[in-house]
Order: C-alpha cells, then structure tokens, then sequence
C-alpha cells in the first residue's frame, strides 16, 4: 500500500510531503483547488509520460517520490527478474524531470526504465477517474471482468501459448506460399541458371592453373629456346659440365700426395654431380616444350567460359560461382520438395487450430459460468445503489479464434422492468455508469491483488442514500489489507474516511500553491459541514456532520 507521498515543484505544489494509512481515506477540497496536481504526480510514477510545463514556473526540476508496503504482496520475482534491489516494507518509486526535457525514473534507487517503472505500477495502485467509465464501452475491459471473476488463468495461459504456436505457423505457411509463389515464377529463368553453371562443370582451383598453362603455351618457342640455350652452356663441348668434370680428375690425381686438398675436390666432385643432374633436366625439359596450338585454343576456350561466367553473375572467383551453383540447386530442391512442405505445414496448422478451438471452448465454458456470477453479483450490488428494478446482463457470443479466444462479451443494462437491456454504455445515465462501475470494482478487488485503488470524483451524478451506499462500498473495499482512496465532493462519503485530507489553495509571496494536509477530527466535522451548507457553516450542519462521522455499520 502507499504509506508515504513526496511532491516539489509541481506545477502549484512548492513542496508536499502526505502519510497514508490503510483501509479508507478521502480526499476533499474546493474544485481547482489541486486534487487533480496530486493524481498528476502520483501518475508520474505510474509511468505516464513527463510535460515540462508540469514543472513550478521557476524551478529547474520537480520531483515525485512515494513509498510502498509490499510485505502483503508476492513483488519479490519482478524485481529479481529487473535485478532490483528489493525491500518489502519500504518501496521507493522516484521520478525526476527537469525544464530541459529530461527524464529519470528509479525504483529503490535504481535507475529504471520508464516501462519498468510503468510495469510495477500498474500493479501497485489504480486510479479511477470519471474518463475510465469509457471503459464500459469497451470489449476487452468487459471480457477481462469475466475472466477475473471466472478465475481462469491457466485455461487461459493453455490457450494463449497454443494460440501463439498456431498463429507463427500461420506466418510461416504464409511466407512458404508467398516463396512458392515467387519461386515458380522465377523456376525457368533459376533453372536455366543452374543448368549454365552445372553443365560448366566448375571446379575449386582450376582457374589459376589455367592461365599458368596459357602462358606458358603462349611462349613455348621463347621457352624452349632459353632451355636449350641453358642446356648447351652446361653440357655442351667445353661447357660447365665438362670443365667441373676436368677439374675433378686433376684434383683426384693428387689426393695421395696432397692431403689438405681432399675437401676442395669432394666439394668439386657434388659440384660436377649437381650441374650434371641440371644439365640432364634441362635437356628433358627442352625435349619436351612445343608449342602445342590445339591445347592452348582448348585452355583460353575454357577460360573464355569461366571469364564470361564470373562477369555475368558478378563475381571473381570459380569459388563464388559455386556457391551461387548450389544456392540456386537448394532453390530448385525446395521448389521440387514445396509441395510436400505445404502439405506438412498445412496439416500442422489444423491440427493446431483444433487444439486452440478446444482449449477456447474449456476457455469459453469457464467464462459462462462466471457470467450468471457477474449478472447475480451485480444486480445484488446495484439494487442498494438506488436501482432496484436493475437488470444486468452479460452476452457472450461467438467471434473468430484471437489472441483472448473465441469469445465476445457485452454488459446489458436496464434500470427499469420494462426496457430491455442494451449495452451498458448506450443507455445508463452518468450517475448509473458511476455506480456500475463502482460495483464491478468492489465485485472484482478481491479477486485482483492490487494494494491501491484510488477514485476520482466517481461520485459525481449521485447523493443523499446512493451516496452513502457508495461510501460503504467503498469503505468494506477497504478491509483484507487494501488501501482504497476516494477523492470526493459529497460529504456522505468523506464522513466514512477512517483519515481525511483536504486540498486548499494559498498566496504566498511567490503566488498561489496547492496544500494538502490531514485533518484532525474537529477539523473534519468543519469541513464536512462546509461541505453539506456551503461556506457559511450552520449548526445544523455542524450538528449534521458530527451525525455522518459517528455511522456505525
């Protein structure tokens, strides 16, 4: 629950500082006296979006900050997931904006992103204000009413998940149809492209030792002639060969007499071997270059091809052409196979579409019976709101599978015997949409752990004995560990308040600013007979608002 709110430089508020209990509490003050500053702050952290125009004309920043008691409620998870430090009896929610546009947000003084901070919230208080009864107007707000008091949550999480596999194998039978689509468009012009690139019989590496043969056939008689060339100053009459050959013998004469000289002539020796052996592959060599006129037309044919190949598919590689040759055969096999993916996709989808059609009948069962609940509930509240011929209705028809199942629901309303229902939002007065909505809160809080409930003037086209039932209401919504905070114009309900705060404008030498302080009791008989006769306070309404504050149950 909120124990403490702290308020600086917003907009009429200097600096503001409430304690909260729990249970009951009201709010009351003249109109434009600042009631609405205070839900403004507070929805600050709520995680509504900052306006600089919020902040007190001559401040640089404002800042909001309240603290929870959470030791009632199981919050421990969502802060170890957000990896926040976490304390269950004082919870620190803070907000800063500054005139530059900057935000910040921090929850126990971490610093938070804003749908964090709009996360834990919303699960922390709920502001009812007179704008929220266009909520009765909506579908989604009406069908999650039945579920909370259907209390179907694993029905609906079972659905849920087999709704989201259902619709990605939606999508994905979508996108194969959408490629089976433009592929068979394509199929001529991609085969064709595989054949080509097959039927060149491309191999990983050729390229490079193809045009080392071009060049070498291209200059086989220069080739030939340098090797012959070679060959004869090595082997030829007094080439290299012969000499070493002549130097060796004359160094072998004289190895018996002549010791020192043993290395120099085994070095001639492996001098004379080595060049032989050269001499020998260079006449090989010579032997074989021809100039072979057929071999070489064959090798630029076949590097024509590749070349053709590699600009037409804009590439530079054999290695590259490959890949496009077994990315388009890939193309080609899925084309082959689609039929047969369909076909399995297709049947994966029906069954899916069954299983989500059973799963939103179990859903569906759970929402008609909480459906008669909501329609006895509700009559049974509304009757002591001054509609005793009320007649409440929820119409649950069928609509097609979507993400909260097969059903749509309808409050009908009739405040007399002889209308029949119609939609609750069409044909209830202001006053009767102030207390169906009302009802549905009081009938919904207990199943909902929200710590928070706040109403904003929900009072409004109400008095007298309605009143006082919507204080009661109100005030039985604030037992089990709630907190429920009602700001209020009649004095029915601000009499039930167990703690009364009253919202009054001051000048003061930097202008007008908005207050908010606790009133004790004799303060709040005061205020409550302003209230009942205006600002000129009698003693009967003193006499009266001393009666409203001692009603006992």
């Amino acid at each position: 629950m909120l124990n403490q709110l702290y308020i600086k430089n917003f907009t009429l508020i200097d600096e503001l500082s409430l304690e909260f209990d729990g249970g009951f509490s009201v709010i009351t003050g003249e109109t434009g006296a600042g009631k609405s500053i205070m839900l403004g702050a507070l929805g600050l952290l709520l995680g509504q979006r900052a306006d600089t125009k919020a902040i007190k004309n001559g401040r640089d920043r404002c800042i909001v900050e309240a603290h929870f008691d959470l030791s009632r409620y199981d919050f421990e998870p969502f802060f170890t997931e957000n990896d926040i430090d976490y304390d269950a009896t004082d919870c620190i929610l803070r907000r800063e904006v500054t005139s530059s546009g900057k935000s910040r947000a921090f929850i126990n003084d971490t610093p938070v992103a804003l749908t964090t901070m709009r996360e834990l919230g919303s699960q922390l208080v709920d502001i009812h204000s007179q704008h929220k009864n266009l909520m009765l107007n909506k579908e989604d707000f009406q069908l999650n009413v039945v579920d909370i008091i259907a209390d179907n949550k694993k029905e609906a999480d079972d659905y849920k998940a087999a709704y989201r596999q259902y619709r990605e194998t939606l999508k994905e039978l979508e996108e194969l149809r959408e490629q089976m689509r433009r592929n068979q468009e394509n199929e001529d012009f991609i085969r064709f492209q595989h054949n080509e690139l097959a039927e060149a019989k491309l191999v990983d590496g050729e390229q490079e030792e193809l045009e080392e043969e071009s060049n070498m056939l291209t200059h086989a008689e220069e080739i030939k002639g340098a090797l012959y060339e070679a060959d004869q100053a090595l082997s030829g009459d007094n080439g290299v060969v012969e000499l070493l050959k002549t130097a060796s013998n004359s160094l072998d004469s004289i190895r018996r007499v002549f010791g020192s000289i043993e290395e120099t002539a085994d070095r001639i020796e492996s001098c004379y071997i080595e060049i032989k052996d050269i001499a020998n592959d260079l006449t090989r060599d010579a032997e074989r270059m021809d100039f072979d006129p057929v071999r070489l037309e064959e090798v630029n044919n076949r590097l024509d091809t590749i070349y053709r190949l590699q600009q037409k598919y804009h590439v530079q590689t054999i290695g590259e052409l490959i890949e496009i040759r077994d990315r388009l055969a890939a193309q080609l096999n899925q084309i082959d196979g689609s039929d047969e993916a369909l076909q399995e996709l297709e049947q994966q989808e029906q069954k899916q579409k069954r299983t989500c059609e059973q799963l939103a009948k179990t859903l569906s069962d759970t929402r008609t019976k909480a459906a008669r609940k909501v329609e006895e509930e509700m009559s049974r509240r509304l009757i002591p709101l001054g509609i005793p011929n009320v007649r409440f209705n929820v119409q649950l028809t069928e609509k097609p599978l979507s993400a909260d199942g097969c059903d749509k629901a309808a409050f009908l309303f009739s405040a007399n015997s002889s209308t029949p229902p119609q939609p609750v939002a069409q044909v209830a007065s202001g006053g009767e949409i102030a207390r169906v909505m009302l009802a549905l809160k009081a009938m919904i809080s207990g199943m909902v752990k929200l710590p928070t409930i706040i109403f904003d003037e929900i009072d409004t086209g109400v008095s007298g004995k309605v009143a006082e039932m919507m204080a009661k209401i109100m005030e039985e919504m604030g037992h089990n560990n709630r907190q429920v905070i009602s700001i209020t114009h009649l004095p029915q309900i601000a009499a039930r308040g167990r703690a009364h705060y009253k919202v009054y404008k001051e000048e003061t030498a930097d202008g007008t600013v908005s207050s908010t302080r606790r009133l004790s009791d004799e303060e709040r008989v005061t205020e409550i007979a302003q209230m009942l006769s205006g600002s000129d306070i009698t003693a009967a309404a003193i006499k009266n608002a001393e009666e409203l504050l001692k009603i006992e149950d």
